[in-house]
């Protein structure tokens, strides 16, 4: 899931100017539609086998949110031929890890093995998505087990409705409006065959990318990718439907009462264009020069020097149809909310009438080659860069070539960027406060 709020205002990491090798990387496609890709990593002898899958939150009905992040968890159940509860315990007994996440934009399994058990990895990736066994048995248990992490996760957590209150009052169109988690009440109200039919929708070969990272043989990794995935019937074509917002032309007002906090925070968000547009990417510099670390243009004026806030932060909430940029501030003192937007907005203004020094513009281009380094210093992370890219920006090589496009933002860019988006007629300010009555709220 989602990295906490406080976490996503320092996605990119300080440091100095950091140089990386290029991600060498093989793709075929095999006939039933699946994209592969490999990369042959010999520095440790590990290996992570991959899926993502091109389904999440956005390719739900209104009235039966979840499915994509129910998923995530059912999967696990088992297959025929590993028997129920047995997933977990063959990859530790096999010494490996594994995991997988979900998003409004796709879905994703890992497990990480020592390079000799591959064809492990291989052969239980296929089973998962050849032989899932989605029984009333398995969706009863991991109902149980979704319901107790959205009650931990969201439910019982500080802030944990901020980003679903901002996505519910930025989107009326986009299946981006509901939360990734879903409704319980909509999980609840599902038949069996639902939950059949959005696996014989979803989880098709011609709908996903099987990545291979770490110290393989390319050439006997191909013979076990054709012997296991081969045979899986290729999927129907998926119809999306495109849904279409209409321009934010005047400021939106939201409340949200969170029975878990005593500290009011602000928020405005604005809402931006996909994360493959160049710029999304201006936008992710914006942020960093905004708030990223202590030094940055809010947290030295607001939190440190007038000690108006406890916290302040932007962010860039790229996804694959929209995004968003938000920023936020915990008030302290006699500062209030109203006082926080004030100031941010004089950051802004300034941002979008002058242009920032190239000393800072220095900086952030050393925060961007530092953060690329560290992108792609691991396996995994290379591995699922390789996915991403090629299932959500239909370019595998932006591992590659997309700092490049970091690299020649100019400073008029941030400039006009900051212009063109963020303006108070095109957002929403949502406060998000204590609830007046907490056991009613509960």
């Amino acid at each position: 899931m989602k990295k906490s709020l406080i976490a996503l205002s320092s996605l990119l990491m300080l440091g100095g100017t950091a140089h990386a090798q290029k991600v060498a990387f093989e793709e075929y496609d095999l006939a039933n539609g699946m994209h592969v890709i490999l990369h042959n990593d010999p520095s440790a002898p590990v290996v992570i086998t991959s899926v993502m899958y091109h389904v999440g939150a956005k390719d739900e009905r209104p009235d039966r949110t979840g499915f994509a992040h129910f998923f995530e968890h059912l999967l696990f159940e088992g297959t025929q031929n590993i028997k129920r509860g047995e997933w977990f315990k063959i990859v530790t007994g096999n010494g490996g890890t594994n995991n997988a996440n979900t998003t409004d934009d796709r879905t994703y399994y890992f497990e990480v093995f020592p390079s000799n058990n591959l064809e492990l990895g291989l052969w239980m990736e296929s089973e998962r998505l050849m032989h899932p066994v989605i029984n009333q048995i398995g969706v009863d248990t991991q109902n149980e087990v979704v319901k107790e992490e959205k009650r931990l996760r969201v439910d019982n957590q500080p802030y944990g409705q901020l980003i679903a209150e901002v996505k519910r009052n930025m989107f009326f169109k986009h299946p981006y409006r509901w939360a990734t988690i879903g409704s319980m009440e909509h999980l609840d109200a599902s038949t069996l065959e639902e939950f059949q039919a959005f696996n014989k929708k979803y989880y098709t070969p011609n709908n996903a990318v099987l990545v291979i990272a770490g110290q393989i043989d390319v050439a006997q990794t191909k013979e076990w990718i054709q012997k296991y995935f081969a045979p899986i019937p290729r999927g129907e074509e998926i119809k999306r439907e495109t849904f279409v917002e209409d321009p934010i032309t005047k400021e939106m007002h939201a409340t949200y009462e969170d029975p878990n906090i005593q500290k009011p925070m602000v928020v405005a968000s604005y809402r931006t264009p996909s994360m493959k547009s160049r710029d999304a990417r201006v936008l992710d510099m914006i942020s960093s020069y905004l708030s990223d670390g202590n030094s940055s243009k809010l947290y030295k004026k607001i939190v440190d020097d007038k000690k108006m806030a406890l916290q302040i932060g932007a962010f860039n909430y790229s996804q694959e149809d929209y995004g968003m940029y938000i920023l936020y501030g915990m008030p302290q003192g006699d500062a209030t909310s109203a006082d926080l937007i004030k100031e941010i907005d004089e950051e802004i203004v300034k941002l979008q009438t002058d242009l920032i020094s190239e000393k800072d513009y220095q900086k952030l281009q050393n925060q961007f080659e530092n953060n690329y380094v560290n992108s792609n210093a691991s396996v995994e992370g290379v591995a699922e860069n390789l996915a991403s890219y090629y299932l959500l920006y239909g370019d595998v090589n932006l591992i590659n070539t997309e700092i490049e496009m970091y690299r020649s933002i100019t400073r008029e860019e941030i400039r006009d960027i900051a212009k063109k988006y963020l303006n108070p007629n095109q957002r929403l300010i949502l406060d998000y406060v204590p609830a007046k009555d907490k056991a009613e709220s509960k």
